[in-house]
């Protein structure tokens, strides 16, 4: 029988993605660098209004936060086989669409609402800054061995008359293929940490499940998957919380609380993710609070680029299972006039650089509200000085604040500061150069973005950055803009070029594109809208 001539091409497409172009965690790799290097279709000569635009949309039933995650070759239940996109929604809901629009409806979709169990209403955690309602915020992460995604949700749920509601965070796993939970799962986000902070009692302080915004994404590293916490609109009492979970069981292993004697020091990275080394190490950085490490019986850490390492159980230690530990920290000169000044650090997320040549060949870049972005060798973190920031391979200051993380390629790094335009700073010996080589021609405003990079290796590189809503601003759509990484100067393409065809869906905040296989997945308000090459 001969196949539709749109059929022949879309088995063609699924047939020639590489197996290996999957992108599975936030900004494509542990690393955090942003960058796609395995596309083959989409290049500077036919990204232009005339070839690529919008070619459908799928509706959804909440807002889109989370990026995007993508996985070829899918084979289903049936026998057939799919590239699939995954959506997450503030709705409490998870879809797997065909990536390539075969078919309207979701290949599958739950939801995790039912009798007596609604999302959060935004008021109620006293911030409207993700609104109507709250369910599932940072991106989800995939195991492609055990075909599992994992979700972290959240929710409200009745207890009858005589008692109060209840706010209850969780971890789900999903199988890929059909949306069926996993592994005894989900399990309820519990955690105490030791200590004399804020909302203790009796020397613990216990996880709040309402007050505990998780908006960075999740990370798998090691077997375990890793989940952080900060506050809604700094609404205190708040700390910043890590917890890793077995991936194959859902135990948790660790919990680690990054302000036990003191409060805030929240999680946020700009809906962004904490970043892992092939070791297992894990890198985030934290937002205004006290900082106390300075001092040996100090253990607050506000304002800190941290590297935090999974121990195993140790007899001498008095350790009876896995603990999270600080095996190293950057922490800037001047953390506490970032405190007072509320110019969170964690307002940005990190990167872990490829090796460069030189006296630092492992380096991370992250940079804050207060404007000014740290290269550190993330093997002598440097710890704290004071006086200065001599402990720090190299800072780049801005007076424009930072809430997004830059992408890699090439020995470029793409930034965005919060209004302002992308820039492109070149790596030489592992050294940034003293001015920006580039600067892009399109204003980014409050809160800046986080740009993601798609390239055939080291050829055919685009710069993909997406409008985000400003704090105060009215709704307006999202507006997609792709840019010529060898010259930044040059925009190939934005979606308002020819806007009946291509306008996206209402922005929202801190959204990050997908490119895979040839398209580009926006999340946006109740929809995703899907970009390539018109035929």
């Amino acid at each position: 029988m001969r196949m539709p001539i749109r059929a022949t091409l879309l088995a063609v497409a699924i047939a020639s993605t590489p197996i290996n172009a999957q992108w599975i965690t936030s900004q494509y790799d542990n690393a955090r660098t942003g960058a796609n290097l395995l596309e083959t279709v989409l290049t500077p000569a036919n990204v232009n209004a005339a070839s690529f635009g919008k070619i459908f949309s799928y509706k959804v039933d909440g807002d889109v936060y989370a990026q995007p995650l993508y996985l070829p070759r899918v084979a289903m239940p049936g026998g057939s086989v799919h590239n699939i996109v995954f959506v997450a929604t503030e709705h409490d809901s998870v879809y797997a669409f065909d990536a390539d629009g075969r078919q309207p409806a979701p290949l599958w979709h739950v939801n995790f609402l039912g009798a007596g169990v609604t999302t959060v209403p935004a008021i109620d955690s006293d911030c409207l800054l993700i609104s109507p309602e709250i369910g599932i915020t940072p991106t989800p992460v995939i195991d492609r061995g055990t075909g599992t995604l994992y979700v972290l949700a959240r929710t409200k749920e009745g207890q009858g008359r005589l008692k109060s509601d209840r706010y209850v965070q969780r971890l789900h796993a999903l199988a890929i293929t059909t949306g069926a939970e996993k592994f005894g799962g989900p399990v309820e986000i519990k955690g105490t940490a030791k200590g004399r902070g804020a909302a203790s009692a009796n020397g613990l302080i216990e996880f709040d499940p309402l007050h505990e915004l998780p908006r960075a994404a999740l990370l798998l590293a090691a077997g375990n998957v890793y989940l952080a916490w900060g506050s809604s609109c700094d609404v205190d009492p708040y700390h910043g919380w890590v917890m890793a979970y077995d991936a194959r069981t859902l135990a948790q292993t660790a919990v680690f609380n990054t302000s036990p004697d003191t409060e805030k020091g929240g999680i946020w990275l700009g809906d962004t993710g904490p970043a892992a080394d092939q070791e297992g190490n894990v890198f985030l950085v934290t937002g205004n609070g006290r900082f106390s490490a300075f001092v040996p019986s100090g253990r607050d850490y506000g304002d800190t680029i941290l590297k935090l390492a999974l121990t195993k159980p140790s007899l001498k230690l008095a350790l009876t299972k896995p603990s999270l530990v600080v095996s190293d920290f950057f922490t800037p000169f001047n953390q506490r006039e970032l405190n007072a000044n509320d110019f969170d650090l964690g307002s940005g997320g990190p990167i872990l650089l490829p090796d460069q040549p030189g006296a630092h060949p492992h380096l991370l870049i992250a940079g804050g509200k207060g404007g000014s972005v740290y290269v550190i060798d993330r093997d002598h973190m440097g710890h704290y000085h004071p006086g200065d920031d001599s402990h720090a391979v190299q800072v780049i200051r801005n007076t424009k604040g930072i809430y997004s993380a830059p992408a890699y390629w090439n020995q470029h790094v793409f930034f965005v500061w919060s209004d302002d335009v992308l820039t492109d700073f070149r790596l030489d010996n592992g050294q940034f150069s003293a001015a920006p080589l580039a600067h892009g021609s399109t204003r980014f405003n409050d809160p800046g973005a986080t740009p993601t990079v798609s390239a055939n290796g080291n050829t055919n590189a685009i710069i993909w950055v997406l409008r985000s809503k400003g704090w105060r601003a009215p709704d307006r759509p999202a507006v997609l803009y792709a840019l010529d990484a060898g010259n930044v100067a040059r925009e190939l393409y934005n979606s308002e070029q020819n806007g009946a065809r291509d306008r996206a869906g209402l922005c929202l905040r801190f959204n990050i594109p997908t490119v895979a296989g040839g398209k580009v997945y926006v999340g946006a308000r109740n929809e995703l809208d899907i970009y390539g090459l018109l035929r």
